[in-house]
């Protein structure tokens, strides 16, 4: 196992959203779930994250307008180029338990032409019984014979292991396609402190220098929509009484603005909360700023 190659890929996930694809998504990624600025995006490609370990770097990726329930099959096919499929090193079909195996036939026929590695996942398989899944193995495998298929339930985390494992080892040798440490270490709550920040610094101008931290304390994320609970630390009570303003209408419009940059940023519908706390001298006190409400959801 000494001097192992680098690998680098390109996973391309197709599903409908109901069929737990973003669960998935987050079981995948995770923490690591790295923002990439829309320098990186193209066309083809919406990167939901990337994982980066020190010998791999896995891109997850939508192929937008596939299986989207609002867009007749037929138009969103000939709106997806067959490149797209193409391109993808590792195709992650995903479906459940619940939605019928015939649901998307156009689009079953062009994935029969792949010539990547697909797993065909199927989720939420606590909602069903053995003998139901056996049949539903069956059926895929008649429909997908070249794809392997995988039960497995996101919201359990049963069998994401595996699944990772698989995905691993079907990753083609190449070197990294982002910087690897542009994109570590970069999750979603640190664009939303960092935007909230600069609304901020632009807002009160020199009242408050940088004696404020923003904290997220909450990153909930659904499919329609991003809650964010932000704490605005200050080290005197006097800050917080200039950050908050008059009837708390300074906080509401720092606030207001920072969420049309984050909706911006993320292109979906936030929900923006913000607190704002007395911490004295919390600048001095590295420990505070690690132990403050870090934990997500």
């Amino acid at each position: 196992m000494m001097d192992r190659k680098h690998k680098s890929g390109f996973v391309n996930i197709v599903g409908n959203p109901n069929v737990g694809k973003s669960t998935l998504m987050n079981r995948l990624v995770g923490e690591r779930i790295s923002i990439i600025t829309s320098k990186a995006q193209t066309t083809r490609h919406r990167i939901l994250g990337i994982v980066n370990t020190e010998d791999m770097q896995i891109v997850y990726s939508d192929t937008p307008g596939v299986l989207k329930p609002n867009y007749k099959l037929q138009e969103s096919m000939l709106n997806f180029s067959e490149s797209a499929l193409g391109d993808a090193d590792v195709l992650l079909y995903v479906t459940d338990v619940i939605e019928t195996v015939d649901k998307n036939e156009e689009f079953l026929q062009k994935v029969q032409h792949m010539d990547c590695p697909i797993l065909l996942l199927i989720n939420k398989i606590d909602e069903s019984d053995q003998s139901a899944l056996e049949n539903l193995v069956a059926k895929w495998h008649e429909l997908l014979p070249q794809a392997e298929i995988i039960p497995i339930s996101a919201l359990n985390n049963f069998n994401i292991d595996y699944l990772q494992k698989r995905i691993q080892e079907l990753l083609p040798e190449s070197p990294p396609y982002f910087e690897k440490d542009a994109l570590t270490d970069r999750p979603a709550r640190f664009f939303v402190t960092e935007i909230i920040r600069e609304k901020i610094l632009l807002y009160y101008q020199k009242e408050i220098p940088y004696s404020v931290e923003v904290v997220v304390e909450q990153f909930k994320e659904d499919d329609k929509m991003i809650h964010i609970k932000a704490l605005v630390v200050v080290e005197r009570e006097s800050q917080k009484g200039i950050i908050i303003g008059h009837r708390g209408q300074a906080l509401k419009k720092v606030g207001a603005m920072a969420r049309m940059d984050i909706e911006r940023f993320f292109e979906k519908k936030v929900f923006l909360e913000m607190f704002v706390k007395v911490e004295k001298d919390w600048r001095n006190r590295d420990s505070l700023l690690k132990n403050f409400g870090y934990q997500l959801d």
